[in-house]
C-alpha cells in the first residue's frame, strides 16, 4: 500500500478533509417540511462555500442530521444527497467524498453518481452500537464497488465507529493490523466516541505503528490546539465540528474559523 495517492487526490500531503453536514433529508424525523429540498440545498451550499472559501484541502458530504441513523438506508436518501451534490457541482472546485450514514453500498453509490473520489464507512466489523448490532460484510461491498465502475473510488475504513464497540474481545492493534491485511484499505480512520470528541493521540500512534504503510487519518476531534500533535502522527485529518460557529456540533460553518485553522495547518506543513 503507497501512501501517495493522498498527494495525488489532494495535491498536498497532511491533507484536511472538511465535512460538509447535511440537514435532515425527507424521510427523516428532522427533515423540515416546510423548507423542504430548498433548505437543505441552500444550508450545504452556504456550509460548502465556507469551507471552500476557508481554504480546506477537500470536502466530504455526509447526511449528518439523519438521526438516528441507519445502517441500510432508503433509497430516498441517496437520492436526495445526490441532488444536493448535483446543484452544488458548478461550484466544487476541490476533490469531495461522500459519506451516507451508515451504509457502505449506499456511499458507493452515491460517489458512482456524482465523481466522489472517495468515502469514508464502516467496512469490517461487528459492533454493539446506539442503533442495535451492527454488522458489516466488506466482500459485498467490494464486490459492488467493482461491478457499479466505483473501483478507483478510494476507501476510508472507520476501524472505531462512533457510538459503538467491536463485539470481540479484540485490541486496535489486532484490528488494524487485520484489516489491512484481509481488506486492503485505501485509509484507517481512527475516532473518538462521537462526532467532535478527540481521537487519542496514543491509539493513533499505536494504529499509525502497527500499519505503517497504510494512510491513516484522525477521524473526529481536531482543534487548532491539537493539530500539531495530530498531524504529526497521522496522514490527515477529518474535520467537522471545529469548523462549527462556536466550535458546536449543530451549527452552520464559520469561515473565519476555517481559515484560521488552515493557517495553522500550512504553517505546520511548510515546517514538516
Amino acid at each position: 500500500m503507497t501512501l501517495k495517492w493522498t498527494k495525488e487526490v489532494f495535491g498536498t500531503d497532511k491533507p484536511i478533509i472538511a465535512m460538509c453536514h447535511l440537514q435532515a433529508l425527507p424521510g427523516d424525523p428532522g427533515y423540515d417540511k416546510s423548507g423542504g429540498m430548498r433548505k437543505v440545498i441552500e444550508c450545504a451550499r452556504r456550509d460548502f462555500n465556507r469551507l471552500q472559501d476557508g481554504g480546506v484541502d477537500a470536502v466530504m458530504f455526509s447526511n449528518e442530521f439523519s438521526m438516528p441513523y441507519l445502517t441500510r438506508v432508503n433509497a430516498v436518501t441517496v437520492a436526495a444527497m445526490a441532488r444536493v451534490i448535483g446543484e452544488l457541482l458548478p461550484e466544487i472546485e476541490i476533490p469531495f467524498g461522500v459519506n451516507v450514514l451508515w451504509d457502505p453500498i449506499a456511499s458507493l453509490d452515491l460517489a458512482a453518481a456524482t465523481g466522489a473520489k472517495f468515502v469514508r464507512e464502516i467496512f469490517t466489523g461487528v459492533y454493539a452500537s446506539d442503533f442495535g448490532l451492527w454488522n458489516t460484510n466488506c466482500g459485498q461491498v467490494v464486490r459492488h464497488q467493482h461491478a457499479i465502475g466505483a473501483e478507483n473510488v478510494k476507501l476510508l475504513f472507520n476501524i472505531v465507529p462512533e457510538a459503538a464497540k467491536y463485539l470481540a474481545d479484540r485490541n486496535i492493534v489486532d484490528v488494524a493490523r487485520s484489516t489491512v491485511f484481509n481488506n486492503k484499505p485505501d485509509a484507517l480512520c481512527v475516532s473518538g466516541l462521537t462526532a467532535g470528541a478527540e481521537t487519542d493521540a496514543q491509539l493513533l500512534k499505536l494504529v499509525k505503528d502497527t500499519v505503517p504503510g497504510t494512510i491513516v487519518f484522525a477521524n473526529t476531534g481536531v482543534r487548532p490546539e491539537n493539530v500539531e500533535q495530530q498531524l504529526a502522527i497521522a496522514d490527515g485529518a477529518v474535520v467537522g465540528t471545529t469548523f462549527k460557529v462556536d466550535g458546536k456540533f449543530e451549527n452552520p460553518v464559520d469561515e473565519k474559523r476555517v481559515h484560521n485553522f488552515m493557517q495553522k495547518v500550512k504553517a505546520f506543513r511548510a515546517g514538516a
